[in-house]
């Protein structure tokens, strides 16, 4: 152990890049034999650091689980690089934040309250309803931002570029800005971002710390101008900030924060070789066992209140009763993987899916024809595998930030697909031109674009196809990160 801590004070402030988010890029589970076993994640954040060829930048992020946390106390300072873990090439500093802390924070304010708010899903004539449980759950909140702000401020070199991740950590910007000045310091939110008065839902003080938290960055980015201009608003309306909309800037207390849009894209060849491995080619052929000579209809998503899976059985249920021309025709292939489990209102909704497509099997199916295919246990090849399969690609979330299912169905569509698509959808920016725009509120208008993109030439499909896989890949992960960097 000697020798670690040796290490460990050398590499203590010299980080010259920093990445602050709650999941971080590896996760432990405890083995039988009581070994801790390590498996690292994917997606956009872990191959956009990649881009960075430098052993001492330093990722910290929140131990998620009891054995996240006995990896975090085993290691010096949580560092574990410095334990011996293979965590990819880069530092990573897990903390082990006391569990009822985190589900506070976790649970209470971010995903039940900031995520609620930014994507206007709360029933408002009896949610929020903001007591002292949320007092607590909002102690607990700046209590878990504190404590990302001191490991970054202890981690970063003189100067350093710090890039905080998303609603989780939207105190952490100020707070280490009051503890190291020097250091340069971006945020970036993935969600959308709420208007004003939706805004205004938040207690007075917690709206206005949340924006001033993300005031303490130097840039503030966006997936959306959408998003940054409604940002902006906020900042106007509450804090009585000086927006200039040209420049894009806000300028609160005289202190001026840069918003940036960075319009994060699928990253195309991972895509395109990740969907022609033999995992996903024998699931594509269970699918086309299964579908036959039909059209199909394919989505895929997490079981998330705002991804709005209820209102897209509806359109197809509607579609079947209005257009019995495609009884038997067609076969709507819906994924919807488990999220917050541990959150009633998502356990209910997942509930809610289930019972639509029960209902819907039994009022269309046949001893031949099942009309829906609904699988909620995540399967990555899967998915792939429907989205090459995929006729027609719904996408209608009430509201997102950006939804990478949206680009990543053109760029692995192996015939071309016809893209439904919420006007809502982050995405919708730069795929509407080649998209079915629909209205997530209208089942009716959806079910029409169903129909539409079902009876579409297999040319148009095509050249659509090819536009938005085109437009999809503009950003790829690794650049969308440099490109934040570089604005730092």
């Amino acid at each position: 152990m000697g020798d670690l801590t040796t290490e460990r004070s050398s590499a203590t402030g010299t980080a010259p890049v920093l990445v602050a988010s709650n999941r971080g890029p590896v996760s432990f589970s405890t083995a039988d034999d009581g070994t801790l076993t390590l498996r690292r994640g994917g997606g956009g954040l872990v191959s956009g650091l990649s881009a960075i060829d430098d052993p001492t930048a330093v990722w910290v992020c929140a131990a998620l689980n009891d054995a996240d946390r006995r990896a975090a106390r085993e290691a010096p300072d949580g560092r574990l690089d410095l334990a011996g873990h293979e965590v990819g090439g880069q530092a990573v500093r897990m903390l082990d934040i006391d569990p009822q802390t985190f589900a506070h924070a976790y649970n209470g304010v971010a995903n039940s309250t900031l995520w609620f708010v930014h994507h206007l899903l709360y029933a408002t004539p009896t949610a929020p309803s903001f007591d002292a449980g949320f007092r607590t759950e909002w102690a607990a909140y700046q209590a878990y931002n504190t404590a990302f702000a001191d490991a970054l401020a202890t981690e970063a070199a003189p100067n350093a570029a710090v890039l905080v991740q998303d609603y989780h950590l939207s105190l952490t910007p100020a707070l280490l800005r009051a503890a190291r000045p020097d250091l340069r310091i971006g945020h970036f939110s993935h969600t959308p971002w709420a208007p004003p008065e939706y805004y205004r839902l938040l207690p007075d003080d917690v709206a206005r710390a949340v924006l001033t938290g993300i005031l303490g960055a130097d840039r503030a980015g966006f997936l959306t101008e959408r998003w940054a201009r409604a940002f902006a608003a906020c900042c106007a309306d509450l804090l009585g900030a000086t927006v200039d909309h040209e420049a894009l800037t806000v300028t609160h207390e005289g202190r001026t924060t840069h918003l940036g849009v960075h319009a994060l894209g699928a990253d195309a060849d991972f895509l395109r070789d990740r969907a022609h491995r033999p995992d996903v080619d024998e699931r594509l052929t269970a699918l086309r066992t299964a579908v036959g000579d039909r059209r199909t209809i394919v989505r895929v998503d997490r079981t998330e209140l705002s991804k709005n899976i209820v209102r897209g059985l509806q359109a197809y249920r509607h579609l079947l009763r209005t257009r019995p021309e495609w009884h038997d025709r067609v076969v709507h292939i819906a994924f919807a993987y488990p999220s917050r489990t541990d959150l009633a209102e998502y356990r209910d909704y997942t509930a809610a899916v289930q019972r639509l497509a029960d209902e819907i099997d039994t009022e269309f199916a046949t001893p031949t024809w099942q009309p829906l295919i609904l699988h909620v246990n995540d399967d990555f090849p899967r998915s792939l595998a429907a989205y090459r399969l995929a006729d027609v690609a719904l996408v209608n979330p009430i509201r997102d930030g950006m939804n990478l299912v949206a680009k990543e169905v053109p760029v692995v569509s192996d015939h071309g697909c016809a893209l439904v698509l919420s006007r809502e959808a982050g995405a919708h920016a730069e795929l509407k031109d080649d998209a079915l725009t629909v209205n997530p509120y209208d089942v009716i208008a959806t079910a029409e674009a169903l129909h539409t993109g079902l009876i579409m030439s297999p040319e148009e499909r095509a050249d659509r196809t090819k536009r938005l896989a085109a437009a999809a890949t503009a950003l790829p992960p690794q650049q969308w990160f440099l490109d934040q960097l570089n604005a730092l």
